[in-house]
């Protein structure tokens, strides 16, 4: 009885709510501007798309997302490899990526704008040391690789012993102690998650 009661106070208002001003889409054609392009599905989802989705990788995707290199995990023409460090590896890092590698000197007093371009910066350098501006890529190649970080590189190891029908990304380490835990491909590149992070120093 309420309940019908109710419902016969309520829906007049529903009615004048769903009958009021509406707007009014306009096509396409009518006037200037981009014409309509309509979004298509590659199959695979963009770096970014893994990103968002892969709970273990959080804190580093929240580092990346402060700085302008994570339009690269948008970028559909962009081929790149990212290495990517588990939640659990960044709290074990000793200093936090936005502290950089090195404590400010004693008696150093910041403001807070320099402390936060100091941050910013400490930031840029430690996601750029884990992009990889190529992909594919052979972890089981010599050599190294150069990261978007000015003059760190990386290599991948092959493990001894290791069963040779595994893929190659569960057969290697990365600079010679971090093992790759999961690999993901992308609409444009390839997402490797790590056991630890990229050592800046």
């Amino acid at each position: 009885m309420r309940l019908s009661l109710l419902s016969l106070l309520v829906l007049p208002f529903l009615a004048a709510a769903s009958s009021g001003d509406q707007m009014v889409l306009s096509h396409p054609q009518d006037g200037p501007g981009e014409p309509f392009v309509p979004v298509t599905y590659s199959g695979k989802p963009s770096l970014a798309d893994l990103l968002t989705i892969e709970s273990s990788a959080s804190i580093f995707y929240s580092y990346a997302r402060e700085v302008e290199l994570s339009k690269l995990f948008d970028d559909k023409s962009a081929r790149t490899t990212l290495l990517v460090p588990t939640n659990k590896a960044v709290i074990a890092l000793p200093r936090k990526p936005h502290e950089g590698s090195a404590p400010v000197r004693e008696g150093v007093i910041l403001s807070e704008a320099e402390f936060d371009d100091l941050s910013k910066k400490n930031v840029e350098r430690w996601v750029s040391a884990h992009i990889i501006p190529e992909s594919p890529i052979s972890l089981a190649a010599p050599g190294e690789f150069k990261t978007l970080l000015d003059g760190k590189n990386v290599t991948f190891t092959l493990l001894e012993g290791g069963d040779q029908d595994a893929p190659e990304w569960t057969r290697v380490v990365l600079d010679g102690s971090v093992r790759l835990a999961a690999m993901k491909e992308a609409s444009n590149g390839v997402m490797y998650v790590l056991d630890g992070t990229v050592l800046l120093d």
